[in-house]
């Protein structure tokens, strides 16, 4: 890459200079200036949003004058362009080689203004990949439903414009630490691929703490290679050995209890360039994220099963969560919101999908079946089961909506969290606390249990009630269904995130449950993406 950027920036410096002669020559002559005007205009599609801008602008260049500032603009551009393998883009998609011989062959105004429209079509290409992502969510799979702000053609040229010595482009990635974090991961899984990864596998096996023989001495080995413990001859499971596979599993999303079963040693012999694929993935979709997230915000990592509050860049609050099934009708989206209230002791009404999937198949075997459940009209009054034939129904004709009261057995158990969206998507309580303790918690019809609803409550609250745990409490004993608005709305964000940084720097992988970053990964090899010759 060094060298790369190196002869790809003595190329710019001898084709900065040739343009700016170039352009100093003709900018004297009223008929050249306009032919390259004309030139421009030609070179612009109508509806690109650079025919309008180069209208509204006076078909002045933003690359191509002679000045310090357009030679900055364009020095800036093509080192920007030079790196973005460094980001985890296609360099392919730029193809900087070509611009930089147009360049230095531009002969003629007419050239000028083609090389001008081109380097303002690549910048803008580049700008919005940067900034807001290669690909579009929406055409990888369906749960992908986030909308992703990508600026208009003129208000990146603007802000190119002006910026001090081509700054704007310098900022167009995320800002963000995890963005800084994946990408210096990127570079050191890239510089170990070189290097033959992270050497033998470890046979499958459980070990355990006492155990001791050859693939102890793997797992050992393997733990050392991937920086879980130092060098050691000992072929016995020790205490060292029992105290990294601990930390392995932590980093992994796995079970810490020690034993190297099928599941952690299938996560110990993943080689390198899959955890690559992850990190590329997730520079992708950090990318996806709004630029502004919240000075407070809430972040639910589906790959994690993980729900959090973010203060100031740091996580306040944790629980376990649990996210939607793994079939194509229940997996939890991924979007942001805001949440507006939440709602103690909430009645659960029943999705439309559940009532003719699940249970009204159950009614016209028997009326009486789901009878924790009330059965109510149009107008909320309750029907009498016995007065009904449900088998005369079908999905498409059943007449009623379902209801459960609020209760502790309530589906949604005691409180659910608020943020309004097209997607039916909350955070909610559940009476089934026992999910919580598996490793994999994909079990909800798509909404989001937390394992610390309450906890979760006080600390929303915290910001407007003197006593956010007595205000709660005193609302839930009334046993009444209740709506508490917050304040001041906190953003949302649904994200699914396999490879992350956690809060000490330590980088986090976790299982692609939804195979949904599988589907990134092919949909950014399609765009050209990728990984070194050399894989472990």
């Amino acid at each position: 890459m060094q060298s790369v950027f190196r002869t790809s920036t003595s190329l710019l410096l001898a084709a900065c200079f040739a343009v700016s002669a170039s352009f100093t020559s003709a900018a004297t002559d009223e008929g050249q200036s306009t032919a390259f005007q004309m030139s421009v205009a030609e070179s612009t599609s109508a509806g690109s949003g650079l025919a309008e801008f180069y209208r509204n602008n006076g078909f002045e260049p933003v690359w191509v004058g002679d000045t310090p500032e357009h030679a900055a603009r364009r020095a800036a551009l093509i080192r920007a362009l030079a790196n973005v393998e460094m980001h985890g883009l296609p360099a392919s998609r730029y193809d900087v080689q070509s611009l930089i011989s147009k360049m230095q062959d531009a002969k003629s105004v007419r050239d000028l203004g083609q090389i001008e429209a081109e380097l303002s079509r690549v910048f803008l290409n580049y700008a919005r990949d940067v900034q807001s992502g290669a690909l579009r969510p929406s055409q990888i799979d369906p749960g992908l439903v986030r909308t992703v702000n990508r600026l208009p053609a003129e208000e990146h040229l603007n802000a190119v414009l002006a910026s001090k010595d081509g700054a704007y482009i310098q900022q167009l990635a995320p800002q963000t630490r995890q963005y800084r974090a994946l990408m210096k991961q990127k570079m050191a899984l890239e510089s170990l691929i070189a290097k033959g990864g992270w050497g033998s596998t470890v046979p499958v096996d459980k070990l355990e703490l006492g155990d001791s023989g050859p693939n102890v001495i793997r797992l050992r080995n393997r733990l050392v290679s991937l920086g879980y413990m130092k060098p050691t001859a000992s072929p016995t499971f020790d205490k060292t050995l029992l105290s990294a596979v601990k930390d392995f599993q932590r980093d992994h999303g796995l079970e810490p209890d020690g034993v190297a079963g099928q599941g952690t040693i299938t996560e110990l012999n993943r080689p390198a360039s899959d955890r690559l694929k992850a990190v590329l993935v997730a520079l992708e979709r950090e990318r996806w994220l709004p630029r502004e997230r919240g000075e407070r915000h809430i972040l639910v990592n589906q790959a994690d099963f993980s729900a959090k509050i973010v203060d100031d860049g740091r996580v306040t609050f944790e629980t376990r969560a649990v996210i939607g099934k793994n079939t194509h009708d229940r997996r939890s989206p991924e979007f942001s919101d805001e949440m507006e209230h939440m709602v103690i002791n909430p009645s659960w009404y029943v999705p439309r999908s559940i009532i003719t999937k699940e249970y009204l198949p159950k009614l016209r075997a028997n009326p009486n079946a789901v009878g924790h459940i009330e059965i109510t009209d149009r107008r909320g009054r309750q029907v009498n089961r016995g007065a009904v034939d449900f088998t005369q129904f079908t999905a498409k004709n059943f007449p009623f909506a379902m209801r459960q009261p609020p209760s502790k057995s309530n589906a949604l158990g005691l409180v659910k969290f608020m943020f309004p969206n097209k997607h039916n998507i909350y955070l909610h309580d559940t009476p089934q606390k026992s999910l919580f303790a598996r490793e994999v918690r994909a079990f909800s019809h798509g909404c989001i249990r937390l394992a610390q609803p309450f906890e979760f409550a006080y600390a929303l609250l915290a910001r407007q009630e003197e006593d956010p745990k007595a205000f709660f409490h005193r609302i839930l004993s009334t046993g009444k269904e209740t709506k508490v608005n917050l304040d001041k709305p906190v953003p949302v964000h649904l994200i699914y995130r396999t490879a992350y940084i956690g809060p000490k720097g330590e980088v986090q992988y976790r299982r692609d449950v939804y195979d949904r970053d599988r589907k990134i990964w092919e949909a950014l090899q399609k765009a050209g993406v990728v990984l070194p010759d050399v894989q472990g």
